[in-house]
């Protein structure tokens, strides 16, 4: 089962006897009360200031041990891509390693491991990130570094095609071979009609083949610029300390205009597609349903109603889908709700499931299509409420002890919109939710019955049989 919360979950990753429903229009008063008297007490207590040329910095301090985590977090990723070009963000962060003015080609990474530290990055749909994590005297090098990338690369012409090789089999290996990845794949593709969500952010492996170094070099002086980028620093430091190093580095870099973001929309879906994938390589069926629905960006009510309504239905063995389908029932031998609030456009809210030996897919589907009937028609019990805020809280406590689980949560939601205040008190903010929100939620977004507003789609993964081998 998943981690608890999608908030809570981006934490996690640096560290992831039940009541029938019934009818709840309101909180009983002592339960409003006592939510209601809860101080909103900040859970990174993040300080915050920014460089004259519009780079946003957000420092953590974190005082533990003399380390630090520094984030630098690009507002650009494979959603901003041109047309044909898919898997252009995702190639340009790994030219980010091969050389820029200072740090001659593939040198980056070891001299942040010759200071006994590490550093890696990612690319996502919104956004680009780059991080390291060091001892704190070695924090001036790593943030020269970083601005010695952000202010020019190389792009040396053998560096370009060579690397292009490594992006297509990195392709080849996460999903071409993966039946899981390329299914996820064609899942989001379906999900996204005509938005560019809907293209991979690897890239589909025709248009990766077909870059070249005038696309990547043209992509990052488009978007590789201060004013389009936030720094975050987590550890043993101050923004007072930090600032005047953050001037001496990202400050001198000059910023530069950059577009607005239009993407095409999601036409209205006719049908109610669903997606059927049979191979040898399979091993176990899976059922899938991914839905579209509000971004934090987009509505900050919906999304905190989403996220406890997935604390509800899948916060742990105890709640209500895996000991609905499970135990009770006997159907799924696992059972994931994850909702990623997360996004600059819309975000996504997906189930997962395995069925037991010999159940089918159309009775495990109409099994789950009965549990958001139930969570529809009776909402949820004020126990199931207490106990998701007490899992919400409980785990923004272990999170004040993580280096890099603040720095990843609070770039993640500065980057696609959201305030820093969202993060400094989600579980302030998760304790007003009510339950008539969540009900409400799951009557607007996740009805299975009113697909022609809110469609779906629906896939399977399942088992083929191998070919015989020629006699």
């Amino acid at each position: 089962m998943r981690a608890p919360s999608a908030f809570l979950a981006l934490l996690l990753l640096a560290l992831p006897a039940h009541a029938q429903p019934a009818p709840q229009a309101k909180a009983p008063p002592a339960a409003a009360k006592a939510v209601a008297s809860r101080p909103v007490e900040k859970v990174f207590n993040a300080e915050t200031f920014s460089l004259i040329n519009g780079m946003q910095v957000v420092v953590i301090p974190n005082h533990r041990v003399p380390v630090v985590a520094q984030m630098v977090w690009y507002r650009v990723g494979g959603a901003d891509e041109d047309r044909g070009q898919s898997g252009l963000a995702h190639f340009v962060e790994h030219l980010m390693f091969k050389g820029s003015e200072h740090v001659p080609p593939g040198e980056f990474s070891t001299r942040v491991k010759a200071m006994g530290g590490d550093d890696n990055a990612f690319t996502g749909q919104d956004f680009t990130g780059y991080h390291q994590k060091v001892t704190i005297e070695h924090l001036p090098e790593i943030m020269e570094m970083e601005a010695d990338r952000m202010r020019g690369l190389l792009f040396p012409p053998d560096a370009v095609l060579s690397e292009r090789n490594v992006v297509l089999e990195e392709r080849r290996e996460r999903t071409e071979n993966d039946p899981r990845g390329y299914f996820g794949e064609q899942m989001k593709a379906m999900l996204f009609v005509n938005h560019p969500y809907g293209n991979p952010v690897g890239g589909w492996f025709n248009e990766v083949d077909a870059l070249t170094r005038d696309n990547v070099m043209a992509f990052y002086k488009k978007w590789y610029t201060p004013n389009n980028a936030i720094l975050v620093v987590s550890g043993d430091i101050t923004a007072k300390e930090l600032e005047p190093l953050a001037n001496r580095t990202f400050g001198t870099i000059p910023a530069r205009d950059v577009p607005e973001r239009h993407w095409t929309k999601v036409p209205p879906m006719l049908a109610l597609p669903q997606l059927v994938m049979q191979r040898p390589d399979i091993q176990q069926p899976t059922w899938q349903r991914l839905y579209r629905v509000p971004s934090l960006r987009q509505s900050r009510d919906d999304a905190l109603a989403l996220d406890v309504l997935q604390e509800i239905m899948d916060g742990g063995a105890a709640t209500r889908l895996y000991k609905a389908l499970a135990v009770d029932q006997k159907l799924a031998s696992s059972i994931d709700l994850d909702y990623d609030p997360f996004a600059w456009d819309d975000g996504v809210l997906w189930i997962s499931a395995v069925p037991v030996e010999g159940v089918s897919m159309d009775t495990l589907g109409k099994a789950i299509d009965a549990q958001l009937r139930l969570l529809i028609e009776k909402g949820v019990t004020d126990k199931e409420m207490e106990e998701a805020r007490i899992r919400v809280r409980d785990t923004s406590v272990f999170a004040r002890d993580s280096l890099m689980g603040p720095a990843m949560i609070l770039g993640r939601i500065l980057v696609t919109g959201g305030k820093l205040e969202d993060a400094e008190i989600w579980p302030s903010l998760i304790d007003k939710v009510t339950p008539a929100q969540v009900q409400d939620v799951a009557k607007r977004f996740l009805n299975p019955d009113d697909f022609a507003r809110r469609p779906y789609v629906t896939g399977f993964m399942l088992p083929a049989a191998k070919p015989e081998a020629a006699p």
